[in-house]
């Protein structure tokens, strides 16, 4: 079962589909109690009204640099007293500051099997390589863009006929059954972190 204080936050910038999935999921979904953009428009931000989850804008041109935004990213979060933290198609760097406050509690999706394609267009960039796999990694966030400690990852083939649209839907179809599922696993308390390499415990035998 979820630790007691597994309050989560969900940082995105765009339409929110994998916001969607960890809101839908029966474990995670309850444990989301923020949801923080910093675009006004995203979608993610009415996904999270429309499940009854608090939604912040965070205006990054509110604040003279990055450290001073992740600051009052930061400041929200501990007020709301969030234990975690999940990346979900959040278009900024996060800063030390932030990272340092949640390492080993900040997740983040890739669509590319990481170190490969690291950066914002990784389906893009796996097709203009010519790769004939690509896929989806979910990483522990650290200091580096893309860098943090593996936990999860699923293969995609790259078909010939594949374009950026339709290779993204397939990869899209994986990040919405993994991430849930990872994020569970690091609010119940079951990746064990040495070094690099993370291991995921076994759900409860009992589920």
């Amino acid at each position: 079962m979820p630790a007691v204080d597994a309050r989560v936050a969900v940082l995105a910038s765009g339409s929110g589909t994998n916001l969607q999935a960890l809101l839908d999921h029966p474990t995670v979904g309850p444990c989301v109690v923020l949801v923080v953009s910093d675009r006004q428009e995203a979608r993610a931000l009415e996904r999270a009204r429309a499940k009854g989850v608090e939604a912040l804008f965070v205006d990054p041109k509110a604040f003279p640099d990055r450290p001073s935004f992740d600051r009052a990213v930061l400041a929200t979060l501990r007020e709301r007293d969030v234990g975690f933290v999940v990346l979900a198609g959040f278009m900024r760097i996060v800063g030390p500051e932030l990272v340092g406050a949640y390492a080993g509690r900040m997740l983040n999706l890739h669509p590319a099997l990481l170190p490969c394609f690291p950066g914002a267009h990784g389906i893009r960039d796996a097709l203009d390589w010519g790769v004939k796999v690509t896929g989806v990694t979910v990483h522990l966030v650290d200091e580096e863009m893309d860098h943090g400690p593996i936990v999860a990852q699923e293969a995609v083939t790259v078909l010939p006929e594949d374009d950026e649209d339709a290779l993204a839907t397939r990869i899209h179809e994986v990040e919405h059954r993994i991430y849930p599922q990872t994020v569970r696993a690091l609010i119940e308390g079951r990746l064990e972190i040495e070094g690099r390499i993370v291991h995921v415990l076994e759900e409860p035998a009992d589920e």
